[in-house]
């Protein structure tokens, strides 16, 4: 839960509110009384087509927090090598690749599935460039922008960074998304 919702549920007043609190620990005990095929079935597809992330995380049972668990899951891809492997498992914006769900749903949001078809030749050119240059394709936690506008200039801009930068900056950008994947998986 984003620390600016669970200080307005903490501050707020009414008994609803704690039942909502309530009902993410209760999941979490859920969660961590699964066996490895369940928890990696549950949440192998927080992080995009890389089940391998939950199968690590598993081992560092139990989880006190969503926090906790979404930083085990982040602790698990520890090469560089292993992050490179993470940001390629992701799509690109408005690519032609088949989508899982949440992908799809996150893109759909801000109308990067249903692109005119000059709008789809802008976005292959700039995928096309910064796959080139990196490696991998863009990431974008599109839940942080209002706008597909917004999200075009920044991957404009990101352009310019060098490949270290911009595998941190794929790695934080994951990190966003799974943690909204997470919380999703985790509470419903």
């Amino acid at each position: 839960m984003p620390r600016e919702r669970f200080a307005a549920l903490h501050d707020a007043r009414g008994v609803e509110h704690a039942l909502e609190c309530t009902l993410g620990r209760v999941a979490l005990e859920e969660v961590n009384s699964l066996g490895k095929q369940e928890f990696v079935a549950r949440l192998g597809g927080v992080f995009e087509h890389s089940p391998w992330v939950a199968e690590r995380a598993w081992h560092k049972r139990p989880f006190r927090t969503i926090e906790e668990l979404h930083r085990a899951m982040l602790d698990a891809v520890g090469s560089e090598e292993e992050k490179l492997s993470l940001a390629r498992a992701h799509p690109e914006l408005a690519g032609s690749e088949t989508l899982t769900p949440n992908s799809s749903a996150e893109q759909k949001r801000l109308g990067f599935t249903s692109l005119s078809k000059q709008e789809l030749a802008e976005m292959a050119a700039l995928n096309r460039a910064y796959r080139e240059k990196f490696g991998f394709p863009c990431i974008v936690a599109l839940r942080l922008h209002a706008t597909r506008e917004t999200v075009i200039a920044e991957m404009r801009r990101r352009l310019a960074n060098d490949a270290s930068t911009e595998l941190a900056r794929a790695m934080e950008q994951i990190g966003h998304i799974t943690r909204a994947r997470l919380e999703k998986a985790v509470n419903g």
